[in-house]
Formats: structure tokens, C-alpha cells, sequence
């Protein structure tokens, strides 16, 4: 009969490429990874691995069983999430991955919501960038979490995981309000909507409003091809989407600032450090009147993420339903789009 704790182990090979990597995720030394799969390997019966360098290969035979590895830990979730249930009355740890500014704009009222009518539940938010979301639920160091991705970043499958979505987010082009070129055919921009004394371009007091997307985004990122950038760090989705964007409109920033803050991202901004790329949600309201935002076609969209089969365990359905129930008006027409 094969292990499934073992089997977990040779599913992590498959999507970390090393046995230190698998250990490190795991808490585990890199020798008990090593004699664990070894262990596995007898009772397949056959080889599943090759080592090539530093690197470990699943053979055709370690492939195939990853597949059903895979089946069986979602069916495991899933049993999971029956006696759960069955059991009734949430209670317990229930980890929680969330980015920055949905920690800071979504996540706080769905959490009321769930101490309301979950008292037992004990829910604990973690801060983790989305590109280390999978693994750590795959690890099972997270239970549920928010992944974002953007129109030129698209989230990847990540197999053993499953979303589903919650709302998408406007992007904006920020510059300083004054000194910085500006695309001279940028169109409508927030403050040209009708709002009393606002000056053109400038958001007035209130929820950061919605004008129609930018005609042409291309040429609103193009006026600052010369212009300094300020970026997320590399490695981040918010970095990668930066620098494709820029590079789809024809040029390659030059990155002066990389910081994964928005609001410190908008105060450099607002000192004539360079431009950035924000998203709705890392726009304070009312908007800094020294910064000048110009709404692009693209946008953010924002999903929750979990393990396989369990979806309809009762402390993460619960924690969805109050997520969706936090969600902002303006972001909410997003939804169908996330």
C-alpha cells in the first residue's frame, strides 16, 4: 500500500525540481526527503526518479503517479470537508494568505463578519505575495488564500489548487501632478468628470472615481518612456506586469524605485521620483492631490484560492461568503470579469 505522506513528497518534487527545495517547504533535512522517496520507490516497485546534476527527473512511472497523488489528496480534502460538516459548529485555526491591500481594504470586515457568525473559528492572516501562494497550500501552510493576476501576467494552473473569483480592480498610471510629461492625447482623465473646482486630471474628495478606460494605453505609458519607474521588486507579479506592460507599449522602463508598498509607491510619486502602474485598491481616497492618475485599459483581478476538494469545507466556504459580502460597490460590477 503506498504512503500518502510520501506520496505528498514525490508531488512536491514534481513542482519544487529538488529534494532540498521539497525539504526546505516541508521542515523536513534533505535526507529524510531522500530516504522517504526511496522508501516509495520500493513499494511502487519501479523507479521514479533520476538525478540529473543537482536536479531530480520523475521517470514516466513518478509521473503517473503524481497524477494520482494528486487525485487522492483532493478526495482526502474532500473527506475532510464531509466530517467537518458533519461535525457542525466552525471552530479552530482557519490560516489565511492575503496581499497587502486586500489585507488592508477587504480582508478586516469579512473577518468581523466571520467572528459574528462563527465564533469558534479562529481565523489568522499570513501576508504572502501570490506567486508563494501554492505552495504554501500545497504544504498546507496556508488553507485558503487571495491570488491576483493581471492582464499581462495571467495566473498559471497550479495543479492540486482551485479559485474562483471575486472581483477585478481598475489600474491607473500615476505622475506627479505637475512637472512630469503626460501623454497629450490621454483621455478623459478623473477629474474632468463633473466634479465641482476639480482640476483636470485630479481626482476629486470621495471614492476614487471611474472614468472610461484610456483609448489608447499604449501611448498614455509611451509619454514616459524617459521618465524614471517605479516598480514593485523583482520576482513579484506586480513587477512582472510593470515591465511587460511598458514593453508591450514599445520601450523598456528605467527603474529608479522598487518598492512593493503602494502608498509608498504614490508618496514617491507625489516627491518627483518617477511614475508606477497602481491599482484601485492601492489608491488611498481621497487621492493625493500631487498625483495625477490615468486610468488604463488593464485591469486586476483578484481570486480565492485553495486546495482541491476543499471548497466545500465549511470554515473556507464560510470565510468566501464573507469575503464576497466585503467586497467594495465599485469593485463588485468587476466580479464576472475576476
Amino acid at each position: 500500500m503506498l504512503d500518502v505522506r510520501r506520496l505528498r513528497l514525490l508531488r512536491e518534487l514534481a513542482r519544487r525540481g529538488t529534494i532540498a527545495a521539497v525539504a526546505e517547504a516541508l521542515s523536513f533535512s534533505p535526507s529524510a526527503v531522500s530516504q522517504q522517496l526511496g522508501v516509495l520507490e520500493r513499494e511502487a516497485g519501479l523507479p521514479l526518479l533520476e538525478r540529473t546534476g543537482r536536479r531530480v527527473r520523475l521517470t514516466p512511472a513518478g509521473q503517473n503517479l503524481v497524477g494520482h497523488a494528486e487525485a487522492v489528496l483532493e478526495r482526502l480534502e474532500q473527506a475532510d470537508a464531509d466530517l467537518a460538516e458533519a461535525r457542525g459548529g466552525l471552530a479552530g485555526a482557519l490560516r489565511i494568505g492575503a496581499f497587502p491591500t486586500a489585507t488592508r481594504a477587504i480582508v478586516p470586515a469579512a473577518l468581523v463578519a466571520l467572528a459574528r457568525r462563527h465564533p469558534g473559528l479562529e481565523p489568522m492572516v499570513c501576508e504572502t505575495d501570490p506567486a508563494a501562494v501554492a505552495h504554501a497550500l500545497r504544504a498546507g501552510d496556508l488553507d485558503v488564500a487571495l491570488v491576483h493576476s493581471y492582464d499581462f501576467v495571467p495566473a498559471e494552473r497550479e495543479p492540486g489548487l482551485t479559485t474562483e473569483p471575486l472581483y477585478g480592480e481598475a489600474m491607473y498610471l500615476a505622475e506627479p501632478a505637475g512637472g512630469t510629461p503626460r501623454a497629450p492625447d490621454s483621455p478623459g482623465t478623473p477629474g474632468t468628470r463633473g466634479a465641482p473646482g476639480a482640476e483636470a486630471g485630479r481626482p476629486p474628495a470621495g471614492d476614487l472615481p471611474q472614468p472610461p478606460p484610456a483609448t489608447d494605453q499604449g501611448a498614455v505609458l509611451r509619454a514616459h518612456a524617459r521618465s524614471p519607474w517605479i516598480t514593485a521588486t523583482p520576482g513579484t507579479l506586480c513587477h512582472t506586469m510593470t515591465m511587460r506592460a511598458c514593453q508591450a507599449a514599445g520601450f523598456t522602463p528605467r527603474v529608479r524605485h522598487q518598492v512593493d508598498e503602494f502608498a509608498t509607491v504614490l508618496a514617491l510619486v507625489a516627491a518627483d521620483q518617477g511614475v508606477a502602474v497602481v491599482p484601485q485598491l492601492g489608491v488611498a481616497a481621497p487621492a493625493d492631490p500631487a498625483v495625477h492618475l490615468t486610468r488604463l485599459v488593464m485591469q486586476r483581478r483578484t481570486r480565492l484560492a485553495f486546495r482541491s476538494g476543499a471548497g466545500t469545507h465549511p470554515a473556507v466556504a464560510a470565510f468566501g461568503a464573507a469575503l464576497r459580502a466585503a467586497v467594495p460597490p465599485d469593485l463588485a460590477g468587476s466580479r464576472a470579469e475576476a
